[in-house]
């Protein structure tokens, strides 16, 4: 299964990324991580983030076709990126699931963004004015939606899985 987690900088997709990857034994596929080696390797000056999603997408596919489940983790913010991950899971044959995560409390999500600190060395983190500048695109009726302001971790993940398991149609966590 591919699991496509979304959802603007702070809102918490890769906490609920680790805990459902630990949970499922999954794969865990961050883009952050991705487009920070390709800048630490010098090989390109230019912006980093079409060539990380194009190495996630690889690495997501190869997982996907030895059987594992992968936890795809990215800002996900234009409609070609969630195609593309949609293509992956395509030719892979495997079951797809769409999340956005959102943060619905502003005051909450600003002090995320504000306060956390990378565990990504060199990583710089976006200020709350990129955050809210970005382009970002709507989702549509397409994605399983968590909010992240109203409920705990554990909790968001067993209704994630939950869902997962009965294959119920996308609603708001």
């Amino acid at each position: 299964m591919l699991i496509i987690l979304g959802g603007l900088p702070g809102t918490g997709k890769t906490t609920i990324a680790r805990a459902l990857a630990k949970l499922l034994h999954a794969v865990h596929v961050r883009v952050d991580t991705i487009e920070q080696s390709i800048r630490d390797s010098g090989a390109t000056s230019s912006d980093v983030g079409p060539a990380g999603y194009m190495a996630a997408y690889g690495v997501a596919e190869d997982n996907l076709t030895l059987g594992n489940t992968v936890i795809a983790d990215s800002v996900n913010s234009l409609q070609v990126t969630r195609d593309a991950w949609l293509a992956v899971a395509q030719r892979s044959q495997a079951p797809v699931v769409e999340v956005e995560v959102i943060c619905s409390d502003k005051g909450e999500h600003r002090r995320r963004v504000e306060t956390r600190v990378t565990d990504v060395e060199g990583l710089s983190k976006p200020t709350w004015k990129e955050v809210i500048d970005r382009v970002y695109e709507d989702w549509g009726p397409r994605p399983l939606v968590i909010d992240t302001a109203t409920k705990g971790v554990d909790e968001l993940v067993a209704d994630l899985i939950s869902k997962f398991e009965s294959g119920r149609k996308p609603t708001k966590l």
